[in-house]
């Protein structure tokens, strides 16, 4: 058993994996927090571990998506402790599996803050978790990364949502595919605020590309049956489908429409890039499938598929994992944010590394072409991502068809949004601006 095979072994018995020159360290560390989790004092020595609480889902119905987001953030964390640590200090990780349950998660994030004492949190797949925890972190004061792309929105002190947008990512595909293929869009969702957000957006992008949404269904999380859904849609006779369906059970979907036949183009903002339903299910369930993502695993970057690349080393530590998706890049990149930002405030206290990150760090993250960094924005707390519009054939090889920087512009150009300057915590919505989105 090879070195970091076996520290996944500790990682998988032990409540607390300690990541530092591949050996779990024994014992329990001060990481410099104060009791209340946000006030950290940042008076810790420089022997003191920094603690990073990892709370993503390894079972129930985000397993799937969840996992590799853990993975992905220990992988981080392993290379910065064998290349130093932050500032000399090793991080040390609370990470209890979630189980893709919200109130676990506010049990969770309430531990981490208040017993663990973690000095940055990573936590959660869906939206319903993010809000689910987010009175929570805000209460604390709590350094928090989100990083799951959602439906946009979020202005808030505590939060740096690092995943694109609804914006960014239906932004890239719908576009490209109203060009493509014509205006007339049959929108499917999942029925919670995700979904309904995303379908607004939708509304909203059409109107701006000359089109229109000539239907539009909101499916619950349970489903998986969607015989009823494709019918209207063949009835409808749309140019194309726009799918933010999530979760195992929706999975289904694709599935149904290959075998009913339905062959119209769809854009998604979920598919491929998170559950990678292209290497789970059989050709051709993900045909003419147009993905706008800002990281799948097939993303054309040296940085990204090179040997000794994201990729490779993802494997290495990981032999047996099924798909490297788009949040799990996400995790990885913005703890490597992290460590930027508490070398430059020279503390964990909270606010300084809040401050720090939002004097505009940039990361040379996987997912840019060479020579490109992507930027964090310092009054949205958001990424000017690179996006790609990544393409399925009948055998489910994936393509790179469209990609460009698109800068998440709804907070900082409709909204106003600016963190450096006002201490919000509010979650913003295109209804509140767009008469489409209504």
């Amino acid at each position: 058993m090879s070195r970091k095979q076996r520290n996944a072994a500790e990682r998988s018995t032990t409540r607390r994996g300690f990541l530092a020159t591949g050996a779990t360290i024994a014992g329990a560390a001060v990481a410099g927090c104060s009791a209340s989790g946000g006030g950290t004092t940042g008076t810790a020595s420089g022997d003191d571990p920094i603690t990073i609480g990892i709370l993503e889902d390894r079972s129930g119905n985000f397993a799937l998506v969840g996992d590799p987001k853990h993975k992905a953030s220990l992988l981080a964390i392993e290379e910065i402790n064998e290349d130093g640590g932050i500032d000399g200090r090793e991080i040390e990780v609370f990470d209890p599996d979630p189980q893709s349950d919200n109130q676990r998660y506010q049990q969770l994030t309430e531990q981490a803050i208040q017993q663990e004492e973690v000095d940055a949190l990573w936590a959660g797949y869906s939206s319903a978790t993010r809000e689910a925890i987010r009175p929570i972190i805000d209460r604390e004061d709590q350094l928090y990364f989100y990083t799951t792309q959602y439906e946009g929105g979020v202005c808030d002190h505590n939060t740096f949502a690092v995943g694109p947008t609804a914006r960014q990512q239906l932004g890239s595909v719908l576009p490209y595919l109203v060009e493509e293929f014509g205006p007339r869009i049959y929108t499917i969702a999942a029925d919670y605020n995700f979904g309904q957000l995303s379908a607004d957006w939708v509304r909203v992008l059409a109107d701006e590309n000359d089109a229109e949404v000539i239907g539009e269904e909101f499916i619950p999380l349970s489903e998986t049956d969607f015989g009823s859904t494709i019918n209207n849609i063949q009835g409808a006779e749309p140019d194309l489908v726009m799918s933010m369906l999530v979760g195992a059970n929706h999975t289904s979907f694709y599935e149904q429409k290959a075998s009913a036949g339905l062959d119209v183009p769809i854009g998604t903002s979920t598919a491929m890039a998170q559950g990678y339903e292209h290497r789970r299910l059989e050709p051709p369930a993900m045909a003419n499938i147009y993905a706008g993502v800002n990281y799948m695993e097939e993303v054309p970057t040296t940085r990204n598929t090179e040997e000794g690349g994201f990729v490779d080393r993802y494997f290495e530590m990981w032999p047996d994992a099924p798909y490297l998706n788009e949040e799990a890049e996400n995790n990885y990149f913005s703890i490597y944010m992290y460590k930027q930002a508490v070398e430059q405030a020279g503390t964990t206290d909270q606010e300084e590394v809040k401050s720090a990150l939002e004097s505009g760090i940039t990361h040379p993250a996987p997912e840019a072409p060479e020579g490109e960094e992507i930027s964090l924005v310092p009054e949205t707390h958001h990424v000017d991502h690179h996006m790609w519009v990544m393409r399925a054939d009948e055998e489910h090889n994936v393509e790179a068809v469209d990609d460009r920087v698109i800068p998440e512009q709804f907070l900082s150009e409709t909204v106003g949004c600016d963190l450096t300057a006002e201490d919000e915590e509010t979650q913003y919505t295109p209804q509140d601006f767009y008469e489409e989105a209504g």
